[in-house]
């Protein structure tokens, strides 16, 4: 599906799915699955308690449905999301930044499980090695699921 030329919002092989209250959730282009299933750039974007925009370069993945960002308990974009769930993000291609994606929607969960080995799994992708735990082992890490509901690309 096109909402204008050169303006992808949804898998051509895939009809939307009905959101809870927040509109069309779209299924994730092709494209942009394989961008986040390797080490593509990503920025999200979260809202300071004064309506602010907050933004954090981080790692992302995906489970072919939502997008999945890890992070730790604590970091200024956990608060604001715990107050607003609703993100703004773009991934772009890091071989041609002019490839991106820009996607808006909500984190659905915020959870400590499995997300200490979905962070040693990003750090294979990423650096190569073992997660350094740039922040020490006492960290809690949260893995954060986000339900998109547009994504575009400028072509």
């Amino acid at each position: 599906m096109t909402s204008a030329p050169g303006r992808c919002t949804a898998s051509r092989r895939r009809p939307p799915r009905p959101a809870r209250g927040y509109g069309v959730v779209v299924d994730l282009p092709d494209e942009l699955i394989g961008l986040l299933e390797r080490s593509g750039l990503c920025y999200l974007a979260t809202l300071m308690p004064d309506g602010s925009p907050q933004l954090t370069q981080t790692w992302v993945d995906t489970d072919g449905t939502h997008i999945l960002i890890n992070t730790v308990r604590g970091h200024q974009k956990v608060r604001n999301i715990e107050r607003d769930p609703r993100v703004a993000l773009s991934v772009c291609d890091p071989a041609d930044p002019r490839r991106y994606f820009q996607v808006r929607g909500r984190v659905l969960t915020i959870t400590e499980n499995g997300a200490a080995a979905h962070i040693e799994r990003l750090s294979h992708r990423y650096l190569g090695t073992p997660y350094p735990w740039f922040g020490g082992r006492d960290q809690i890490r949260l893995l954060l699921t986000i339900e998109p509901d547009r994504i575009t690309t400028p072509r």
